[in-house]
């Protein structure tokens, strides 16, 4: 079967059995591996199990949701979404901002599903001089081409890592020295935040916020005051005020 690759609904696919495992042997940054319901035996087991083995996330959908998404090809009961930019590992974050001599600034989406809203926060990070950005690897957003393009052109300069557990991660990070503000309604006023110290901010879900967990991991809660009748903004909107905040607490500016 001939390769098949296009861009459909914001995504990089490859569907087929043999194209999807080479191009899961040659590497390439993989977002998920699709699978139809009720194909996992036969020549696609090991596809499965070279993905299990590169920690590639895997989901079972509907035939028919393969053929919409492949645009009715012959894509065998399998197919992978590919990222259009490789991901990069907390560490690398760290690290970057110790080789500017700068102190940490990093921002963590918890399960933001929106790609307009992740790129729009992946643009506005790069221009606040943020270090990256840490996304999880289930319910959210991933690197597709929507959020290439509502990132317009930042997405080549920041480091995005994925992880599988936010709450994990935020412990992590704590005991390295970094201070972590989710955002939220329930907390201090954001203007009272000293955010001139190693820090992440943390932007929840579009509909439920922050995890209550995630919540209860992070050292304080910064708010926005809503003075009008609706009570929340645009994730990509709190973040980009938060993300400035840190730059005045830091500059002055």
């Amino acid at each position: 079967m001939p390769d098949f690759e296009q861009k459909e609904q914001g995504n990089n696919i490859i569907a087929g059995r043999n194209s999807v495992l080479e191009a899961i042997k040659s590497g390439r940054e993989i977002d998920r591996l699709l699978v139809a319901h009720g194909m996992t035996g036969g020549s696609i087991a090991p596809i499965i199990a070279k993905c299990s083995e590169r920690g590639i996330l895997i989901k079972e959908v509907s035939p028919q949701k393969l053929d919409y998404m492949t645009s009715g090809a012959n894509h065998q009961g399998v197919a992978v979404l590919i990222a259009t930019q490789k991901y990069f590992e907390v560490e690398d974050i760290l690290n970057y901002a110790k080789e500017k001599g700068e102190k940490p600034f990093i921002i963590i989406c918890d399960e933001l599903e929106d790609p307009h809203n992740l790129g729009a926060i992946i643009r506005t990070a790069e221009a606040a001089g943020a270090h990256g950005i840490i996304i999880p690897k289930r319910r959210s957003a991933s690197l597709n081409v929507t959020v290439a393009k509502a990132a317009s052109g930042a997405l080549e300069y920041m480091r995005v890592a994925r992880v599988t557990n936010i709450a994990n991660e935020i412990d992590s990070l704590k005991e390295k020295g970094v201070w972590v503000f989710g955002a939220d309604m329930d907390g201090d006023d954001y203007t009272l935040v000293d955010f001139d110290v190693p820090c992440a901010i943390v932007i929840g879900n579009e509909g439920k916020g922050i995890g209550r967990l995630v919540a209860k991991k992070c050292d304080g809660i910064a708010s926005l005051p809503m003075l009008g009748k609706i009570n929340s903004l645009n994730a990509s909107v709190a973040a980009g005020i938060l993300m400035y905040a840190v730059v005045k607490s830091r500059t002055g500016k």
